[in-house]
């Protein structure tokens, strides 16, 4: 059975952080600390803090600018954390809204009604509550049918979700799988780390999953899906439930997103290559076949690698469009949004590439062909 990605929608935030914003926070915080702590400073009990800067977070990333959700409270030095009220119970949650304004995109590209989505999945990095399940929740915020439930694969978790839903399709349950990829990354960024202050940005995009006999005309035929799994804690974010449980430790710098990004890079850039040229292998692909690589948007350096590995040349922007400069890195969102934004100008055969990686380690590689 062909299963076809029928449409997808994208949800942008509505406020804007530059890098040199960014900086400025950071830097006055930097001063600040270095101030408070120098006699520790001095007497090596304490290591001083270092500068951050727009040239180094451009050549460290590519990314120039993010959208969040809410800018207030980010760039405030006392602070530096987004200022997000709780909603009462009875209130749509935030990932939700954002996933249904993703979803109603999808849905009217699709020229689908919500009632006629017989399953959805919501998969992001980092769901905001256990249960009941953000998926379903949607689900009900937009009047679908059938069964709904929450996944988290860190930044595969779109294409972790797109293959689960083939399968759910092809196993005869549903004809039609809405995906959700709420990701809120601004939430459990640590803006008070160098390494990390700049990376994250907010925003939302939705997959519209069914069946080859009821898609729209122009939809995305799914040619073979691939996921891959590597334990690694070079990229971790320790909150959890649990944490109450450890009053020592419950407010450690952990408990928010923290990597090593050079060992991050070393492992992961071989890891996807190997993984997609075995893909393409098995799908009797060649390089020549491909328009176009829509890669995992957490840095620019890692993309070009990865694509000139795989196309056996450096790509162009045409091949292997870039969008986290303006959107940084949005985790499971970030290849979705660049097919999103980068794939209008396909003709029926036009074959590319969706491809994920990130914490786990985790990879998901979708080959999709235009169909007319």
């Amino acid at each position: 059975m062909t299963v076809v990605i029928s449409a997808t929608g994208l949800y942008t935030p509505p406020f804007s952080i530059s890098n040199a914003e960014l900086v400025a926070s950071f830097n006055t915080y930097v001063e600040r600390f270095n101030a408070e702590h120098a006699a520790a400073i001095a007497t090596g009990a304490k290591q001083a803090l270092l500068p951050s800067s727009v040239e180094f977070i451009e050549k460290a990333s590519g990314i120039k600018h993010r959208f969040v959700l809410e800018k207030d409270g980010m760039l405030d030095v006392d602070r530096m954390v987004p200022i997000i009220p709780e909603r009462p119970n009875e209130a749509l949650s935030l990932q939700a809204e954002v996933s249904v304004a993703a979803a109603k995109q999808a849905l009217e590209r699709a020229g689908r009604d919500p009632a006629d989505v017989d399953a959805v999945i919501c998969s992001c990095s980092s769901l905001q509550r256990p249960y009941p399940a953000l998926a379903i929740e949607v689900q009900n915020a937009l009047g679908a049918g059938g069964f709904g439930y929450d996944m988290n694969v860190a930044c595969s978790s779109a294409t972790f979700a797109i293959q689960n839903a083939s399968d759910i399709i092809r196993a005869g349950h549903a004809r039609s799988v809405l995906v959700v990829n709420p990701e809120l990354c601004t939430g459990h960024l640590n803006l008070r780390d160098r390494d990390t202050h700049f990376i994250f940005g907010d925003a939302a995009v939705a997959i519209l999953v069914e069946r080859a006999d009821m898609a729209p005309p122009g939809a995305w035929a799914i040619l073979g899906s691939k996921l891959q799994t590597r334990f690694s804690n070079n990229i971790r974010n320790n909150f959890g439930f649990l944490n109450r449980g450890d009053e020592a430790h419950r407010d450690d710098p952990d408990k928010l997103i923290t990597q090593q990004g050079r060992k991050v890079f070393k492992e992961v850039v071989p890891m996807v290559s190997e993984m997609i040229l075995q893909h393409m292998a098995e799908l009797d692909l060649k390089p020549s076949d491909l328009k176009r690589l829509w890669l995992h948007q957490a840095n620019s350096n890692m993309n070009r690698l990865i694509a000139e590995r795989v196309l056996g040349h450096e790509a162009s922007q045409e091949e292997a469009p870039t969008v986290l400069d303006t959107y940084g890195n949005t985790a499971g969102a970030g290849s979705i949004i660049a097919f999103h934004l980068h794939s209008n100008d396909f003709k029926a055969g036009d074959r590319g590439l969706i491809c994920s990686f990130g914490a786990g380690y985790s990879a998901g590689s979708i080959f999709v062909q235009r169909a007319a």
